[in-house]
Order: structure tokens, then C-alpha cells, then sequence
């Protein structure tokens, strides 16, 4: 699976740790940063992740901040995106079975780096159930093109 993956200075250790593990798994990881705990805006790589993501560059994407939030309405900007925050492994399968998301964002101040290595598994590894969660999500497609 292709995954851009990209974190400000408060997701760098955790990306990094994410990043090799992915790597390890045998995906294709492109890290678009942050390459340093050096303070830095999340918006610049929660965007590029999004954009990777919606043009097809990208299978998925995984984005850390603090809170996890932050990169969450970022990514969520990029039409054709849907970010979920997740903080548990129920979070993560509920938001790729029910709401189709292709980009997880993650909160290094709230979760583990032991349980982020989970619920990046198990986002990784649900399917989307479609059915009546489907006319939903042409629901929010519909109005991105408002």
C-alpha cells in the first residue's frame, strides 16, 4: 500500500517510529515531514498528505499532531478527503467501516507509540462496509462541490 505519512515537531517521534514500522510491513511510505522536534506549523504537512491522498498518489495517509486535531481539519480542507481522529482501535476500524476515511490522524500527546502501532493496523487493515454508510458519504461529496 502506498502511504504518505506526515507529522509538525510535537508527531515527529512518533511518525518516525510509524514510518519504519510501515516500512517493515512492506509498504511504501513517503515521509513529507517534519524532520526534527525544530517547531513547526502542521498545516504543511497535514495538506500534503491530503493532497496526496486525493490525487491518488497516496492509498492512504496518516498525519500526527499534538491532539491529533489539528492535522484532522487540515487534511479534511482537501476534497476528496476524509480524516478521522483516532484515538483507539475502535475509533480507527469504526471510521474506515462507517465513513470511509483514507487519511488517520493520531494524537502523540494521547496515545501510545505502542497503541498507535495498532490502531495504524487496524485502519490499515478495514474495509469499507458501503451500504447505507455510502449514501452518506455522496452526501458529503455533493456539498464539496458546492
Amino acid at each position: 500500500m502506498k502511504i504518505f505519512i506526515g507529522a509538525d515537531h510535537k508527531g515527529y517521534s512518533l511518525k518516525q517510529r510509524l514510518s519504519a514500522m510501515l516500512k517493515d510491513q512492506g509498504h511504501e511510505v513517503t515521509d513529507v515531514g517534519t524532520h526534527s522536534e525544530d517547531s513547526s506549523d502542521y498545516p504543511d504537512y497535514g495538506l500534503q498528505v491530503a493532497r496526496a491522498v486525493a490525487e491518488g498518489r497516496a492509498d492512504r495517509g496518516i498525519t500526527i499532531c499534538w491532539t491529533g486535531n489539528g492535522m484532522s481539519i487540515a487534511a479534511n480542507k482537501i476534497a476528496g478527503v476524509r480524516a478521522g481522529l483516532c484515538l483507539n482501535e475502535d475509533m480507527a476500524m469504526l471510521t474506515r467501516a462507517h465513513n470511509d476515511a483514507n487519511v488517520c490522524s493520531l494524537a502523540s500527546r494521547y496515545v501510545t507509540p505502542e497503541d498507535a502501532e495498532k490502531i495504524v493496523h487496524v485502519f490499515l487493515s478495514t474495509v469499507f462496509e458501503g451500504g447505507r454508510h455510502r449514501q452518506r458519504l455522496e452526501k458529503i461529496a455533493a456539498a464539496e462541490k458546492k
